[in-house]
């Protein structure tokens, strides 16, 4: 496997330079010919960031520079609570901190879903819960339009399901999927 990694202030990545499977792309998402860089000639596009941009521009950018280059496989994050199936007491906790309250279709997250959704590319968007640095890979997945289980996740799990994900390309093709250690179920605020 080859990684082509975009990011601003490549120097932060300086120990992976001389790594012959690793190509570094310094630039800024906002920057649409910097994405065509680091999305050019790609198999997969996994979006680390969750698109917070007016209108969801950055996920517009994207969906239009992989149609554009032939790239039809997106990885793409976003955050619990987006079709607001989040289960009580986390569930006001999690509408009052992301979402100001109420969540509304025109919210970028929301709509950055939505954009992926109606796209011709083969997606996964993870919803993802709150992250923390737990030594473990506990999770369990929900689909769109079940309820939320879990309010936290840890990082490992993350990196573990999303290269699950490379290996089987088709593995939760077109869908959005939320995910959570499901020991979490029931606090009131994230797990750390």
């Amino acid at each position: 496997m080859e990684l082509t990694l975009f990011l601003r202030n490549s120097a932060r990545l300086a120990d992976l330079a001389d790594n012959p499977r690793v190509t570094i792309i310094d630039g800024d998402a906002n920057n649409p010919d910097d994405l065509r860089k680091a999305i050019k000639g790609q198999d997969i596009v996994y979006v680390a960031f969750v698109d917070h941009s007016a209108e969801a521009k950055l996920t517009q950018d994207i969906i239009k520079i992989m149609d554009e280059e032939g790239v039809k496989r997106l990885i793409s994050s976003n955050i619990l609570g987006i079709y607001d199936k989040v289960p009580e007491p986390f569930g006001s906790y999690n509408r009052e901190v992301c979402f100001g309250g109420k969540v509304k279709a025109t919210d970028a997250v929301v709509l950055s879903d939505k954009y992926i959704e109606e796209s011709d590319l083969d997606y996964t968007v993870l919803r993802l819960a709150w992250l923390n640095d737990r030594n473990d890979t506990n999770y369990t997945v929900t689909h769109k339009g079940e309820e939320y289980i879990g309010v936290s996740v840890s990082r490992k799990s993350c990196a573990k399901l999303i290269v699950e994900i490379i290996e089987d390309p088709k593995k939760y093709s077109r869908e959005s999927i939320g995910f959570a250690d499901e020991a979490t179920q029931g606090s009131p605020r994230p797990v750390y």
